[in-house]
């Protein structure tokens, strides 16, 4: 079906919603990049316990998520169910994101418990902030085509905000503190990632405010009742099991960016390097998937993206024996798949909720959202967690000042860490994506 005039989307409201991907990407990016080496090399926190203080709130989170979901669903405001919950967690998430890393100095138990605290304390905000957020394309426009528009602008905004936080973040750490180690670079910087959350919060909740969202109708029954509904469709069960193992891979990278760059190729500033390499390219070629995904349909485009993903990971392996040009080529082509592995999945996702509403006659977008982004949130927590598990594996031995040389069988354990183990996950999840069936003609007949 051809689009409409009025099934265009101004440019004003695809801004103004891809906005929001400023409080997402700068909250999705510098935990998994920033918080694991805080705390085993600034807290001497142990590998395994540092882990588990990473995973345990984003896990709270797939309870959270789809009950963030079904109140959104009931929220009764004149400016939409979803908008007030912007402002209202996103500024909540900014405060307790600045004092997960303010941590003062005290016995190492209480300093894990304080880290511990703020971030569950911030997990928590998070859910009321992105469930809501998650939930509006399918709201905002029935089009199968806008949608991928919508989410391009929002995946644009996304990877130039991880490009800023995660390479920015740890310059302000090293410049302030003088070291990757000395506390006051990770309170400093736990500030400015903070005020940059606040940007994103504030920019989505006025930039969304002429979003034509259509009426909200919360399907009947308990939450339990309308899970076990959501349950049942098979190909949101497909793309959201794709789209976990992704994050999965994608969260054990990023926990792996500090380590490849101190322990591996030795060179402090190869973080930012790394972080450049592997966001630039989605900058650049996000609009270059989108229309390959209208051409081809966007599943097809999304195993091409997760080929490309798996590939560039595989390459990486080579990092300790390698030129450290070879290993930023390959994370740059590791950018270049990830820039398709959020594009076509956020596109695809408003599209199973909007055949589940047709199915049905009620509408469980929040719930759906509510899902997706729990389980989205427990892949990019395991991620980190199981990045833990390999530096225990190794012998990684933690520190409160960095000066530990680590073994060759760590080196190893974080070099395959952040390549090989990725790259299968990758691979593996296109066992699911391959039964995922929508396409657009079924899009369009839900509508």
């Amino acid at each position: 079906m051809s689009q409409t005039v009025a099934q265009t989307l101004p440019r004003s409201v695809r801004l103004g919603y891809g906005s929001g991907s400023v409080a997402t990407g700068a909250f999705g990016t510098v935990p998994g990049l920033m918080l694991l080496p805080y705390l085993t090399d600034s807290l001497g926190i142990a590998a395994l316990a540092a882990g588990a203080i990473v995973l345990l709130p984003k896990a709270w989170d797939v309870v959270l998520n789809p009950v963030a979901g079904r109140v959104s669903d009931r929220t009764v405001d004149e400016r939409g169910p979803r908008r007030p919950w912007l402002l209202r967690a996103g500024l909540v998430l900014a405060v307790c994101f600045a004092l997960i890393f303010a941590a003062p100095e005290m016995a190492t138990g209480l300093e894990a418990a304080w880290v511990l605290v703020f971030f569950l304390a911030a997990a928590s905000a998070y859910a009321f902030f992105q469930v809501p957020y998650v939930a509006m394309p399918a709201e905002i426009t029935p089009s199968y085509d806008e949608r991928t528009r919508l989410m391009t602008w929002r995946v644009a905004i996304l990877a130039f905000t991880i490009m800023l936080a995660g390479a920015t973040a740890p310059v302000i750490r090293d410049a302030v503190g003088g070291s990757a180690n000395d506390r006051a670079g990770y309170r400093v910087m736990g500030v400015a990632m903070a005020l940059v959350i606040v940007v994103g919060v504030v920019a989505a909740y006025v930039g969304t405010r002429n979003a034509p969202v259509g009426r909200v109708e919360p399907g009947p029954g308990t939450l339990g009742d309308q899970l076990r509904i959501v349950a049942g469709a098979r190909d949101f069960r497909m793309l959201l099991t794709t789209f976990v193992l992704q994050a999965l891979a994608t969260g054990c990278m990023l926990a792996g960016v500090d380590y490849l760059a101190e322990d591996v190729l030795g060179r402090t500033g190869a973080t930012t390097v790394l972080f450049v390499c592997f966001v630039g390219p989605a900058l650049l070629l996000t609009p270059a998937w989108a229309a390959l995904g209208r051409r081809v349909g966007k599943r097809t485009g999304y195993v091409a993206s997760s080929v490309v993903l798996a590939l560039g990971a595989f390459c990486a392996a080579g990092a300790r024996t390698a030129p450290v040009g070879v290993v930023f080529a390959a994370v740059a082509l590791v950018g270049v798949g990830y820039a398709g592995c959020q594009v076509f999945p956020l596109a695809m996702l408003p599209d199973a909720a909007a055949v589940d509403t047709r199915r049905t006659g009620s509408s469980r977008v929040g719930v759906y959202t509510g899902v997706w982004t729990a389980a989205e949130t427990l892949g990019l927590a395991l991620g980190p967690g199981l990045f833990a598990l390999v530096l225990a594996l190794g012998g990684y031995q933690s520190s409160t000042d960095g000066d530990v040389v680590q073994s060759d069988l760590t080196v190893a354990a974080i070099t395959y860490g952040f390549s090989v183990l990725p790259a299968m996950l990758v691979l593996v999840s296109l066992w699911w994506l391959s039964r995922y069936t929508l396409d657009a003609r079924q899009v369009e007949e839900a509508r």
